[in-house]
């Protein structure tokens, strides 16, 4: 079971930057069990959530830093899971990291599944 990122980078401040998280080796099936979101952490700092989506896109959640211009989304045919970044800021520079949770909305550490390795966003200013 592995969770891949992809799409991080170097972009100035007030660029947009689109993450996508596959689960490749799961059925369309499972994948379609799962919330689905992500986390980041910054050097030095604790790893924080960011935004999440339910089994069926219809419901979304962001952390108040993000709201407006981040955008999350998924295509369980494709098993994977999107993060549009727009607007970003020096204070989004992070490591992203992908996450699965079967029970939850993705905003407990502890309830989640499976992370991904991480990909790092860097924003300069």
């Amino acid at each position: 079971v592995q969770l891949v990122e992809s799409g991080g980078g170097l972009v100035q401040a007030g660029g947009s930057l689109r993450l996508s998280c596959t689960a490749s080796s799961w059925y369309v099936s499972v994948f379609s069990e799962y919330s689905m979101g992500w986390w980041r952490q910054a050097p030095g700092e604790e790893r924080e959530f960011v935004a999440a989506i339910n089994w069926s896109g219809e419901t979304e959640w962001y952390a108040d830093s993000v709201k407006g211009r981040f955008a999350i989304s998924r295509d369980n045919t494709k098993r994977t899971v999107y993060l549009q970044m727009n607007s970003l800021k020096p204070e989004d520079t992070a490591v992203y990291f992908c996450a699965a949770d079967r029970f939850g909305t993705v905003q407990a550490m502890g309830h989640i599944y499976i992370w991904g390795q991480g990909t790092q966003v860097t924003v300069s200013s």
